[in-house]
């Protein structure tokens, strides 16, 4: 935005002085031929009289007053301090000039400048216009308070004898309008610039907080948090997504529940007719009939308690809080001292913000992994350098094959080691692991360790 206005008033302050110079220098031009046509005629009639009677004469111009001219006869050329050289200043001495050599052709040389009244000499001898008395030059010079630049016109007459003319042009202040980076002008674009972006601000402002709110509500959904709804105010853009927004939140919830009442039908369907099944199974006279009967009974009966399991286990209702890492990992290390398992854990003093009862689950999954499958167990919990908070638990077991970590997270999944380990294993914990861990925004990684055995990373916001 603010490169965007920058252009836009570079471009319009472009366009406006090049109207502006070109405005300027054409009044300049008819300005300076009206008052080159007065210089001629003044200097005609001064040329006319005789040399004594000029000096009478000017005396009774400067008592009369209101004059176009300040005149004064001198014996020699009067050397002027002009003003620092300006193009349109140049432009006005070249046209009264030119309109000078015309009106009076058979004239000498004449010797133009621009001049500022404080520097102004008129006699050969230094005489400065502040020195004069003040009724000679109040009405035809601006001295004060706001003074403007004087043309001085001198031309001889006669051999030692120089006519000095001085006078202002039609707009005194024809300069200050060509200067396009005049304070005046800088000041009213630096207070339009400051209005635009100070405008602009309030609009985004106002545009972008409604998404803050659909972003932290987006985000506390996926935690699994309880949000109000979103206020249907704003633009109207805005509007239709949150109530988008809204209606989605209430499908998924819904789809969530209908999930959860579908495996708790399932569950209460099926265990009555898989006991009865159970107990005609012991009717059977064939014994070999009756395991492979009660076999696939147990296989039935412990899908469905897996399946179920996976369900409630992955979306454990709590409120979020300040959770110290290391009493929660230190219970779940005491239990598995008491089942006489190897487990070594440095306290760290670490804290993250999350669901206490999801976060152990997570961690006790990966733990009893380690322990049923790799003899004994380190965890270790420690800040990252991109500000996470890493728990790494590793085991001393025989690792993952490379080809079977990206199934390793699927249901039911169980590698070799694995089934010969624990049969009574479901291969759930890892998934449950890692659906908690990512509601809480983090990410679960594993990893074979360089010394052997399997290194399973939880990386926490801090």
């Amino acid at each position: 935005m603010v490169f965007g206005v920058l252009i836009t008033q570079l471009v319009g302050s472009v366009i406006w002085a090049t109207q502006q110079r070109a405005k300027a220098e054409i009044e300049a031009k008819m300005a300076a031929q009206y008052l080159a046509h007065s210089a001629s005629s003044s200097i005609r009639f001064f040329s006319s009289l005789p040399p004594n009677y000029r000096t009478v004469l000017i005396q009774q111009f400067r008592e009369m007053g209101g004059t176009r001219f300040f005149v004064q006869a001198n014996n020699a050329l009067v050397p002027i301090t002009e003003i620092e050289p300006q193009k349109l200043a140049q432009t006005v001495k070249d046209k009264i000039g030119a309109t000078l050599k015309q009106d009076l052709p058979n004239s000498p040389e004449f010797h133009l400048a621009f001049a500022w009244p404080d520097q102004l000499t008129t006699t050969a001898d230094g005489m400065r216009i502040g020195d004069l008395p003040e009724s000679w030059v109040q009405h035809i010079l601006l001295i004060k308070p706001d003074p403007a630049p004087i043309l001085v016109i001198q031309t001889e007459l006669e051999p030692g004898n120089w006519l000095y003319l001085a006078t202002l042009m039609p707009n005194p202040y024809f300069l200050n309008g060509n200067d396009p980076l005049s304070f005046d002008r800088l000041a009213l674009e630096g207070l339009s610039l400051a209005a635009v972006l100070l405008l602009s601000f309030m609009v985004v402002r106002w545009i972008t907080r409604p998404l803050a709110a659909l972003s932290d509500a987006a985000e506390a959904f996926g935690n699994g948090e309880h949000m109000p709804e979103l206020p249907e105010t704003g633009s109207r853009e805005f509007i239709n997504t949150a109530r988008a927004f809204s209606a989605m939140r209430q499908r998924i919830q819904r789809y969530l529940e209908d999930r959860e009442r579908l495996f708790i039908s399932i569950s209460h369907d099926l265990r009555t007719p898989i006991t009865r099944l159970k107990l005609r199974s012991e009717l059977l006279d064939d014994d070999v009939l009756r395991g492979e009967f009660e076999e696939d009974l147990d296989d039935l009966d412990m899908m469905v308690k897996g399946a179920l399991q996976f369900v409630k286990d992955s979306d454990i209702h709590e409120n979020p809080a300040e959770v110290r890492l290391d009493p929660l990992i230190r219970r779940l290390v005491r239990s598995a001292h008491l089942a006489k398992h190897q487990v070594d854990f440095i306290e760290s003093g670490l804290t993250v913000r999350g669901k206490p009862l999801a976060l152990k689950r997570a961690i006790g999954n990966l733990l009893d992994n380690a322990l049923f499958y790799g003899e004994r167990a380190e965890i270790s919990v420690y800040r990252t350098d991109d500000d996470f908070v890493a728990i790494q638990i590793r085991d001393h077991g025989p690792g993952v094959p490379d080809d079977a970590f990206s199934s390793l997270f699927d249901p039911y999944v169980r590698l070799v080691h694995g089934r010969e380990q624990n049969e009574g294993g479901l291969g759930l914990g890892l998934g449950i692991a890692r659906s908690v861990i990512e509601s809480h925004g983090g990410q679960l990684i594993l990893e074979n360790h360089p010394q052997g055995g399997l290194v399973a990373t939880i990386k926490l916001p801090h």
